[in-house]
């Protein structure tokens, strides 16, 4: 059944050409989620919507159709969001890499909508990029069915203590470590008490918080995407090390 939604907010993700004219555009919309849309025409010198599909800004889009790929009716750009470069723009990409790779089509997730673009936010504006990022890859999990404990020790049901040193068990939660020769928690992520609760209330500002969070939310979202390796990180990489 064909049907026309008009007026919703949205950001493409990613551009994939289709015949010598058209474009496939992978679109991010608060209210539909993930959606891919044929651009008839866009890829035409003088086409109307050319200028318009451009990532990391705020767009207002239509659409109809009944397959899986509805056709691009209308593109609006709402304007207010600086362009993103440098190190912003790579982290920018690591944002829609994720939703790609870890988001369904189609399923609708505001708060996650909300999260992407307030980071986006803060990219464009040049502030520190860690908060925002974290936030939004907590929001991600936590809207995939993959949300994080942090506040409670998953074994012995304690609250976690700042000061006291902890294993992150992958799809559990946090337990504390017993010392230097503790074997039962095996690889997972260790990290300090006072990291996971700045993590539960996003507050960044401590340099060890930033160092230890960046690390677990990087090994949960590996887990969760099965080992597969993300293009943006391996390219921030690789220009790191040139």
């Amino acid at each position: 059944m064909s049907k026309r939604v008009d007026g919703q907010a949205a950001y493409v993700l990613h551009l994939h050409p289709y015949s010598e004219t058209s474009l496939v555009v992978d679109v991010f919309t608060r209210d539909h989620g993930r959606v891919p849309l044929l651009a008839r025409g866009a890829r035409r010198p003088r086409s109307a919507m050319r200028g318009m599909l451009m990532s990391f800004q705020p767009l207002e889009l239509g659409w109809f159709g009944g397959g899986e790929v509805k056709t691009l009716a209308k593109a609006e750009w709402l304007g207010g969001m600086p362009l993103l470069g440098g190190r912003c723009l790579l982290l920018g990409y690591y944002l829609n890499e994720l939703l790609l790779k870890l988001l369904p089509r189609e399923d609708a997730h505001g708060a996650l909508f909300d999260a992407y673009a307030a980071a986006l936010s803060s990219l464009a504006a040049g502030s520190d990029d860690a908060p925002e990022l974290r936030r939004f890859e907590k929001t991600l999990l936590k809207e995939l069915g993959y949300g994080l404990t942090l506040e409670t020790d998953v074994e012995s049901g304690r609250p976690v203590v700042p000061d006291r040193e902890y294993a992150y068990l992958i799809e559990r939660g946090p337990v504390e470590k017993l010392g230097a020769g503790d074997t039962a928690t095996g690889a997972a992520p260790a990290l300090c008490g006072k990291t996971l609760l700045d993590m539960a209330a996003d507050d960044y500002a401590d340099p060890r918080t930033r160092i230890e969070s960046r690390q677990l939310m990087r090994q949960l979202i590996a887990h969760h995407m099965g080992g597969k390796p993300l293009q943006s990180r391996r390219v921030f990489i690789e220009l790191q090390e040139l």
